[in-house]
């Protein structure tokens, strides 16, 4: 982080989406920002004006997350996102969503809740589409965890993890007479999430340049 941004984090708390740094071994390694924990029976998320953590909605069923699970700092889901995902699936129109990368994280230990910043290490991810729009779910493990820091990639992952994490995905938005055009196109590897991490900085860069510039001036 630049100086002036270790000076206002004195004084002020950071915002987790553009005031915390993803980290200088980005992609490998990359610092995330932890909204929900699997004991989370409600879900919570950023709100993007404030930075504050906030109740989206209680759960309506009684799937949790079976994850840690944020978002990476200074990342944006926009066009470079999407030309990537329409790459890999064939289809077009695709937008990005314009939120942060979702990320989940595994570890051994039991993390009581959110609000947390957690340094991780992506391994491949899972490409959802959600209407029309990119929705990618990064799965990364706790950097230097006892247990799941032998997974290197995805495939290394027991089929249950994937297929819980896959699950979740596909019916938590759901409501009664709301059905919603979701669906995951395939998992992908540690390659793959490496470039839609690289691919998403550069969205940021060009989204939110204008906000660079001001706090330059701070």
């Amino acid at each position: 982080m630049d100086p002036i941004g270790k000076l206002m984090g004195l004084r002020y708390k950071s915002h987790p989406w553009h005031g915390v740094d993803i980290g200088n071994d980005a992609p490998e390694i990359i610092m995330s920002f932890i909204e929900m924990v699997p004991t989370d029976t409600v879900k919570y998320e950023v709100d993007k004006e404030t930075g504050y953590l906030k109740i989206d909605r209680p759960q309506k069923y009684s799937n949790v997350i079976p994850a840690l699970y944020g978002f990476i700092p200074q990342t944006f889901s926009g066009e470079k996102v999407a030309e990537y995902c329409m790459s890999k699936t064939g289809k077009k129109d695709i937008k990005g969503d314009a939120d942060p990368i979702d990320i989940c994280v595994l570890t051994e230990k039991e993390i009581s809740h959110g609000d947390i910043l957690a340094r991780v290490r992506p391994i491949g991810g899972f490409r959802m589409i959600d209407g029309n729009e990119s929705d990618d779910k990064l799965v990364a493990v706790l950097n230097n965890d006892a247990v799941y820091s032998v997974y290197k990639d995805i495939s290394d992952c027991p089929p249950m993890v994937i297929d819980r994490l896959k699950h979740y995905f596909l019916t938590y938005k759901d409501l009664p007479g709301n059905p919603r055009d979701v669906e995951i196109t395939d998992v992908f590897g540690k390659e793959e999430a490496h470039e839609i991490i690289t691919r998403s900085m550069e969205d940021y860069q060009r989204k939110f340049e204008k906000l660079g510039n001001i706090l330059s001036y701070v």
